[in-house]
């Protein structure tokens, strides 16, 4: 069960779909009912209490963190008072604001346990440049989100990510010991597969000659560029020794769609054959986004992350 800052015990309201004020970091600021007028700006008060709250304060706040290179990360805090928290991390190419992220989010406030999705560098609205490989600096924005949160005296109990962010989460397990229940939903085992489909059979021929390969629309429009290094950094990133390292008391589910397009469902199961302490729950017909099972896909993520919550609370 999920522990809550004491101080907090607030009159229950929600805050939603409010413009996205630039808050000084560990700062909210609440805003009461239509029936009130008073606005109170607080700073996120330490854990005093394990007693969870039977109405918990729950609201969402825009905050800002910098990574290693001075990058300013933007993220959603679904706060709900609880000192536990989970960190959501976006696919390729994607952002805090795909369905999924927001989906099992607002799941997580429901069950009363506190969570955050955020940009990583060079998506949505963080800063830095976008790169088509950058897993392991990926990994180095992950963490630092997981040492803000913990120097704010908080729990990261468990880090979930999906396509790409599930590859990720992976890898950060396997260089970080510090991530007790972790989610792989829909991530990549071989990262050598699936270039082909984004860049053309010819890409690696063209990326040699010109050093970049611009991929563009139909009309032209350039999506995005993919340099030589940043081809050759997912080639060298390497799933199956990295997921050999992830400590067996991590434990680990990796969720996966029998429709899936994107990525193949067999890598789910190669997952299996190597992380030591690991789940795999498929889910019928849902497909790489979940297009039509986001229910489904938090039904089987909740129930393992609290458990994890349990146990580390036991």
């Amino acid at each position: 069960m999920a522990r809550h800052f004491h101080s907090l015990f607030l009159p229950p309201f929600i805050t939603t779909n409010h413009p996205p004020f630039d808050f000084p970091l560990q700062q909210v600021r609440l805003i009461t009912s239509r029936n009130h007028h008073i606005k109170r700006t607080l700073k996120m008060a330490q854990p005093t209490s394990t007693h969870p709250a039977q109405n918990p304060v729950l609201w969402q706040q825009k905050v800002i963190i910098p990574n290693n290179h001075g990058e300013k990360l933007v993220g959603t805090l679904h706060e709900t008072g609880s000192v536990e928290i989970v960190i959501l991390c976006h696919g390729f190419r994607s952002s805090k604001e795909n369905d999924t992220m927001v989906n099992l989010a607002v799941a997580l406030e429901k069950e009363g346990i506190t969570a955050f999705r955020f940009d990583f560098s060079g998506n949505g609205e963080s800063e830095g440049s976008f790169q088509f490989g950058g897993y392991w600096r990926e990994v180095e924005d992950l963490r630092a989100i997981i040492q803000h949160f913990n120097g704010a005296s908080r729990v990261t109990s468990a880090i979930l990510g999906h396509s790409k962010g599930g590859s990720v989460v992976l890898l950060y397990a396997s260089k970080y010991h510090d991530i007790g229940t972790v989610v792989n939903v829909s991530g990549r085992y071989n990262l050598e597969r699936g270039i082909e489909e984004r860049l053309g059979k010819d890409f690696f021929e063209r990326i040699k000659e010109d050093g970049y390969l611009d991929v563009k629309s139909s009309t032209g429009q350039v999506y995005f560029r993919v340099t030589k290094e940043s081809l050759m950094d997912r080639l060298n990133t390497n799933m199956h020794e990295a997921c050999l390292k992830i400590d067996k008391k991590t434990r680990v589910l990796t969720v996966h769609g029998t429709m899936d397009e994107i990525i193949p469902l067999e890598d789910a199961f190669e997952f299996a054959k190597i992380i030591p302490n690991h789940k795999v729950q498929t889910i019928e017909g849902a497909n790489h986004n979940y297009t039509s099972h986001q229910p489904e896909l938090a039904s089987v993520v909740l129930p393992f992350i609290k458990d994890g919550l349990s146990k580390q609370g036991a």
